[in-house]
């Protein structure tokens, strides 16, 4: 196969990595092709059609900027060889440009691979609270925080959708929308994939009077957001029932029946919206939640399916424990399966979990595949 990049001098190391230059060649002309498009004013009329195109040509847009770097490291290792002929001085320059392209090269390679087509997918989080009475709940409005103050960090939009909260001010269940603002190099998907499971709780709550330590839990849920065309719904499996707002939401709250459960009756989901102002919009919001959930369904389906097939089982749901949060008597949080840990419990609650996050990422990557 060609490569875009040359190959190495005898004695200068090991071969440099090789982009296969078919796809490179098929993703420069779509950039360009997207660049194009997106200049023409008539696109933004359909502000999420420009969203979907501006997501592509920012996914894009990393791996033209890694040919780019490479084209150009390249070139000034080939004058960098030339000069080193005449001069010796240059021999140094050109073996720290020699290895500057085979790391540009192995990035760009690694951008070539094959990504989940649900990267670029906003996200539906939801949070429930577990074992531990109005402890649990308390934690689970602690995650809930944790999450947008991740999201604000990283110019994500949020969205609280429905919610039940607890007598002491946490939730009992708690569902938000993130959605990145468009310009994002990736999408939501791509960063919180890895953060469904059970998160754990060692502290001294503020419920306790005696100073004694609690454990409790709560529940992460993360799903990529559908869309229309991906989940066809037949109305007449659906049993709408409307009821009145409950909690904290202003005057209108309890004087109208705004708030909308939606049932499936195929599949026995259910979802409730009551954070919006009108009937109308409460519904729109948990179809979109329904939609989402059952195209999770269709997917935990098919990835059974192939698990039967293979023998094997996943490793990863709602229920597994996944990150211990100790506050007390020492500090520490720690995720079970990459077995990263950070001392900055403080920081990690403030939506600090970038580190986590990257090491879940390489986690997976590293995970065997079953054949």
């Amino acid at each position: 196969m060609q490569s875009t990049t040359g190959s190495t001098a005898a004695g200068s190391g090991p071969p440099t990595p090789v982009p296969p230059t078919d796809l490179l060649d098929a993703i420069l002309r779509e950039h360009a092709e997207l660049e194009f498009r997106l200049a023409e004013p008539g696109v933004h009329a359909d502000q999420d059609a420009a969203r979907k195109l501006g997501r592509r040509y920012a996914e894009l847009g990393q791996v033209v900027e890694a040919h780019r770097q490479l084209t150009e490291v390249e070139g000034d290792l080939d004058a960098a060889r030339e000069l080193a002929a005449e001069d010796t001085g240059w021999a140094a320059e050109a073996e720290s440009l020699s290895a500057r392209r085979t790391a540009l090269s192995a990035h760009l390679t690694h951008l070539l691979l094959p990504r989940d087509p649900l990267d670029a997918k906003d996200v539906i989080l939801e949070i429930k609270a577990g074992e531990g009475g109005e402890e649990s709940a308390l934690f689970a409005g602690d995650l809930l925080r944790m999450y947008l103050r991740y999201a604000e960090r990283r110019g994500w939009k949020t969205e609280v959708l429905d919610a039940v909260e607890s007598d002491l001010g946490g939730y009992k269940d708690v569902s938000v929308a993130v959605k990145s603002r468009g310009s994002n190099t990736e999408g939501v998907w791509a960063r919180m994939k890895f953060e469904g499971g059970v998160h754990r709780v060692q502290r001294v709550p503020v419920t306790e009077s005696q100073g004694r330590i609690h454990t409790s839990a709560a529940g992460v849920l993360a799903l990529p957001e559908a869309e229309d065309v991906e989940v066809a719904i037949d109305q007449g499996d659906l049993r709408i029932d409307v009821f009145r707002s409950s909690g904290p939401g202003g005057q209108s709250v309890n004087t109208t029946d705004s708030a909308v459960r939606i049932t499936h009756l195929p599949t026995g989901i259910v979802v409730s919206c009551q954070n919006e102002r009108s009937q109308i919009q409460n519904r729109a919001t948990a179809m979109i939640v329904l939609q989402t959930k059952l195209l999770e369904r269709t997917r935990e389906e098919e990835a059974a399916a192939m698990d039967a097939i293979r023998g094997t089982k996943g490793d990863i749901a709602f229920g597994s424990q996944i990150r211990n949060y100790v506050l007390h008597p020492y500090q520490m949080v720690k995720d079970l399966r990459t077995e990263y840990e950070s001392g900055n419990t403080s920081g990690v609650l403030d939506g600090e979990i970038d580190e986590f996050i990257e090491a879940g990422i390489r986690w997976r990557r590293s995970a065997p595949v079953e054949a």
